[in-house]
Order: C-alpha cells, then sequence, then structure tokens
C-alpha cells in the first residue's frame, strides 16, 4: 500500500484553478469549520501564525480529507520540514526562497534518499500511518508537493533559476513582502507592485510551473484567476471573521 494521493498536486497539472482560504488563527475548530465551507485548500500558516509542531497536528487532523492541507513553515529549515512531513503534511510552502541553491536544498529537504535528505523515521510516523503502510518509504517522494514562495526583489531576480530547478511543483507570489521590498510598505495593491507580480505570475507559467498567490481584494482575485494562477488564495480566517463582525455590530 502506498502513500495517501495527493490530489493538490494531482489538480496542479490539471489546469484548474485551486481556491484557497489562509488560517493563521491556530485554532484546530477554525480550521475544521473552514474545511466544511468548499474551499479546495487551506494554508496552515506555521510562519506568521501562532502554530508550533502540536498545532499544526491538531489542525491536519480536523481538516482531515474535507480539503486539501498545505503547509507554510517559519523557513526553510530542514530540521523542521522533516517534522511537518512526519505529522501528515503532503504540500508544504517554504517562504523567502530567493536563489536556485536554496530550493535545490528545499527539494532535498522533503525528498528521502537517493533523491534527498529527508531523515528517516516514518516508523513513528502519522505520515505513514504509524507504521501501517507498508510502502510509505518508497511512494512518499511521489506525492509530496514543494511550494516555494518568491516575495523580494532578490528572488524575482533569481526567479528563472528557480522555475529550472528539478522537483519544485509551483513558485507561490508574495506581493506582501515583496511590496515592502520595493519601497511600497503595506501596499501591495500600487500599481508598480502589480505590474511586477503579473509579470511573475506570467513567467513562472510560461516555465511550465504552477503559479500562486494570496489577495484579500476581490478585484485583484477575479484578474488572477482569468490569467491562469493554479492555486489562489482569496482570504484569511483572520480576515473574514473580522468583516463579518465588524458588518453584524454596523447592522445594530
Amino acid at each position: 500500500m502506498p502513500a495517501p494521493k495527493n490530489t493538490f498536486k494531482a489538480r496542479l497539472k490539471s489546469g484548474d484553478c485551486q481556491i484557497g482560504l489562509w488560517l493563521g488563527l491556530g485554532d484546530a475548530s477554525v480550521a475544521e469549520l473552514a474545511a466544511q465551507t468548499g474551499f479546495d485548500w487551506l494554508v496552515i500558516d506555521g510562519e506568521h501564525g501562532p502554530n508550533g509542531l502540536r498545532d499544526v497536528l491538531a489542525q491536519l487532523r480536523a481538516v482531515g480529507n474535507s480539503c486539501a492541507a498545505v503547509v507554510r513553515t517559519r523557513d526553510d529549515n530542514r530540521a523542521e520540514i522533516k517534522q511537518m512531513l512526519d505529522l501528515g503534511a503532503q504540500t508544504l510552502l517554504i517562504p523567502m526562497i530567493e536563489s536556485a541553491d536554496q530550493a535545490r536544498e528545499a527539494v532535498r529537504s522533503v525528498r528521502y534518499p537517493p533523491e534527498g535528505a529527508r531523515g528517516v523515521g516514518a516508523a513513528l510516523a502519522r505520515a505513514s500511518g504509524y507504521n501501517t503502510i507498508p510502502d510509505y518509504l518508497t511512494s512518499a517522494n511521489a506525492e509530496i508537493c514543494l511550494l516555494l514562495q518568491v516575495e523580494s526583489i532578490a528572488g524575482i531576480a533569481a526567479l528563472d533559476e528557480i522555475l529550472a530547478v528539478e522537483g519544485v511543483d509551483g513558485v507561490f507570489v508574495g506581493p506582501a513582502d515583496l511590496a515592502a521590498d520595493m519601497g511600497y510598505l503595506g501596499q501591495p495593491g500600487a500599481a508598480e507592485v502589480q505590474a511586477l507580480v503579473s509579470q511573475t505570475l506570467a513567467r513562472i507559467r510560461s516555465a511550465g510551473r504552477a503559479a500562486g498567490i494570496l489577495t484579500s481584494d476581490r478585484k485583484l482575485a477575479a484578474g488572477y484567476a482569468e490569467t491562469g494562477v493554479a492555486f489562489l488564495a482569496v482570504g484569511s480566517d483572520v480576515g473574514t471573521l473580522l468583516a463579518g463582525l465588524k458588518s453584524l455590530r454596523a447592522d445594530f
């Protein structure tokens, strides 16, 4: 019996635009609720959200098979990546990638030898059904989906080399950090930023890779979807809850 099929990875190759939601509250009940609302994928945010290993584990269990779970790691630390994979995460989003060497090391981190350098501890891990999936070690590599986040001027400059790295399934453009790096802190919708974002998304698609992005601006989101973005996050649990509460209060 092989590792579970990664449906998110399979759909990246289909041309569909998968619609997602960011989870920043670090709460399993919120993750469970969000998983029932029809989104194709949810991001469990370990970079900016208050998420430790057990928090991620609880949210992975809460989401279950209702939709795809994507875990954003704190950074590209190999030890943390190994732990997230052992928890059962099959799709990882690695932030702040700025070079082909960094991308190659990320690929090595998510794959078992001889293709990579992922530590072997599957007999103890949720990923292997606690050692009840007999073919896990030989089939896991094929079902891991690696998404790299490019969100700086340096990352954009190295984009072609990053895109050439074998084993990168998709590249996610981070408009907030890119805007800050361009001198537009807190203004990801600025025309200059959006021009570079659009160019970058087009370069990713032209290279045959899946392109992704996050925005809570519905007009921008619709435009990204029309251009062929493969995985598009259209908001967050924090933003949706805040807007809903403000709207409810304003009605009374």
